[in-house]
């Protein structure tokens, strides 16, 4: 049965049955609200901007995309319907800015290789460029380097004797094991990091080798953009398997038989290729797309304090058919509805907006709703509000931010960004009413939108209910929606926001202190504690900050810090600086070179050991 056709009975299915539990749950939030007549929150409003927000009309909301378009227009009507202002005209406004959210072949790309014959090799059926391809013309010989591997630390190197300097280097995919995840040269599979290490020894280019008949059916026959704006520093392409074996048997080589004799050794094979001479030129163009942040205003009352404002968000978008960013098997073209991430957010934002408008008189601050887009893309949206705010940063007392509140489980909240004020946790400890378990997690920085506004000194807080086994996937949809949940989360929200409206004195800033929470599990074993500054197009890795008492601040990085080099290696873009660092040993003492300005700061950061 065709998938969409299935997807469309099942959800006809599950509305009759999301709607008998919606009258159920609305009943029991009326219960709640005579029980507790400070309650607020309407459920049913709340219910129905989420199921439309994860409709199969929005496509998963893709930034740039129509879908992500009539969300924000979906946004904008409810701000203004609700009597939002810009901070700057008479309704809500629409914040537009651009983003790179591709990359697309340009007119001419070329491949010539000679061996005892000539000619041109026929793009998408021979070769094709990858997306992180310098671009320009290349020319040189050829040596076929095995897996393009080179791991000292396992024993391991396909460099070890061949001259790869100043040649285009011939690898074959994946490692010695084969495509085991769970193999020692797992990390080493990575494009990009045979790119690095071709780079690193001296290399022209890099062709891979593809390891399917058709080259048509495979990843490498597509350009396909991985969200890092900067190329390898290094010419990349792929070739086909049929191609590859007939320019061997041009050289006097059986690609089989060496394939064969690595997988039988498990040990470096490696060999020149004197009579092969490529020319390749490659012209790779980015691809603009235009998206918006959604931004409401209610001005205060009061004379001096409506000059400042609590911003409250959410991120709108998500990642459409799950190109870029799906966790789940087997990835196809699959809408991903994203009713948690972050409808359930964004829903909560405009039931707040109502609200908050229906008791605009009691507000002595003024209040800004940011519905922010790109969020899925590196923070975009809330660093474009950054760079030009709504309502004068420096008068913004506070962001609060809410990002998947949708799927609470056991009355359990996490609260991020609490030790970025040392008022948050009484303030929210004396707030909390409904009952809630809050589980406090003092570092301001984190995967969502308030870390841009942490990076810039104002306090800020993190309202989230936890990763899900849909997230991510096409499965997380609406029906699934803790709505009493999410309505006990922004009943808090409500009463953070109105205290803080109303408190004469604004909330400190204060850094937070380093936890083990803070560091987080990644997939290599040390930490350093810099934040990377996602979305932007600089040569190396721009930070927008590093976490309090990190290896980082103590060897004196900084926010605004380009970083160049890492233990001697230089560093083009965020996947070499991750591979640089995972590499290295917990104790190990790195050298690292950042641009701060225009100067070239050579700094000694300790690495330590990651939970």
């Amino acid at each position: 049965m065709n998938k969409r056709f299935a997807k469309r009975i099942a959800l006809s299915s599950a509305l009759v049955l999301a709607s008998a539990w919606l009258t159920v749950a609305v009943i029991r939030s009326k219960r709640t609200d005579n029980a507790n007549a400070s309650s607020v929150i309407a459920s049913a409003e709340l219910f129905n901007h989420i199921r439309y927000l994860s409709s199969d009309e929005l496509a998963g909301r893709l930034a740039g995309t129509a879908g992500a378009e009539k969300a924000a227009a979906y946004i904008a009507r409810e701000f203004e319907k609700h009597g939002l202002a810009s901070a700057a005209g008479s309704k809500a406004s629409l914040q537009p800015f651009s983003f790179v959210s591709g990359i697309e072949l340009g007119r001419d790309n070329r491949l010539a290789i000679t061996a005892a014959s000539s000619g041109n090799l026929e793009l998408h059926k021979d070769f094709m460029p990858t997306a992180f391809s310098l671009t320009g013309d290349f020319q040189g010989g050829a040596v076929f380097a095995g897996h393009g591997i080179s791991a000292p630390a396992l024993k391991y190197d396909d460099y070890q004797n061949i001259a790869a300097k100043d040649r285009f280097v011939f690898v074959l995919r994946f490692g010695p094991e084969g495509n085991n995840p769970h193999g020692q040269f797992h990390r080493q599979h990575a494009l990009r990091y045979k790119a690095l290490t071709a780079r690193e020894k001296g290399a022209r280019g890099i062709v891979f080798i593809d390891d399917q008949e058709q080259f048509s059916k495979s990843t490498l026959s597509r350009l396909r953009y991985d969200a890092d704006f900067a190329d390898s520093g290094i010419a990349a392409l792929a070739i086909s398997l049929p191609m590859a074996r007939e320019l061997f048997n041009r050289a006097g080589l059986d690609l089989n038989a060496l394939q064969k004799e690595i997988a039988a050794k498990k040990k470096p094979v490696t060999c020149e290729l004197p009579q092969l001479q490529l020319s390749f030129h490659c012209e790779l163009r980015k691809v603009n797309q235009t998206t918006a942040n959604v931004v409401g205003f209610i001005e205060g009352n009061h004379a001096v304090l409506k000059n400042e404002a609590v911003l409250i968000g959410a991120h709108y978008d998500h990642i459409g058919l799950g190109d870029l960013g799906s966790l789940a098997e087997g990835r196809g073209k699959e809408i991903h509805n994203g009713a948690d991430d972050n409808a359930s957010g964004t829903a909560g934002l405009m039931e707040l907006a109502r609200v908050f408008a229906s008791r605009r008189a009691t507000l002595k601050r003024s209040l800004v709703f940011a519905a922010f887009s790109a969020e899925e893309e590196g923070l975009l949206g809330s660093k474009h509000y950054i760079s030009a705010p709504s309502f004068p940063l420096e008068n913004t007392v506070a962001m609060i931010n809410m990002d998947m509140i949708g799927r609470m489980k056991d009355d359990r909240v996490i609260v991020g960004g609490s030790g970025s004020s040392p008022s948050w946790k009484d303030l929210l400890t004396r707030l909390n009413q409904t009952g809630l378990e809050l589980k406090f997690q003092d570092d301001g920085y984190g995967p969502s939108d308030h870390s841009s506004f942490y990076a810039k000194d104002v306090p800020v807080l993190f309202f989230f209910t936890g990763v899900h086994p849909d997230y991510h996937r096409p499965s997380d949809d609406y029906q699934k929606i803790n709505l009493p949940g999410a309505s006990k989360v922004l009943e808090l929200v409500f009463q953070t926001a109105q205290a803080l409206s109303q408190n004469e004195d604004r909330p400190l800033f204060s850094k937070a202190k380093e936890s083990k929470e803070s560091r987080g599990r990644g997939e290599f074993r040390v930490y350093l504690g810099t934040i990377p500054e996602y979305g932007e197009e600089v040569e190396g890795v721009k930070l927008s900050g590093v976490r309090e008492g990190s290896p980082a601040a103590k060897a004196g990085m900084k926010g605004g810090d380009i970083i160049v080099e890492c233990a001697g290696k230089q560093i083009k873009n965020v996947y070499d600086y991750t591979y640089v660092l995972g590499d290295r040993k917990a104790g190990e003492v790195v050298e690292i070179v950042v641009l701060r300005g225009k100067e070239r700061v050579r700094l000694q950061a300790t690495l330590e050991q990651r939970p």
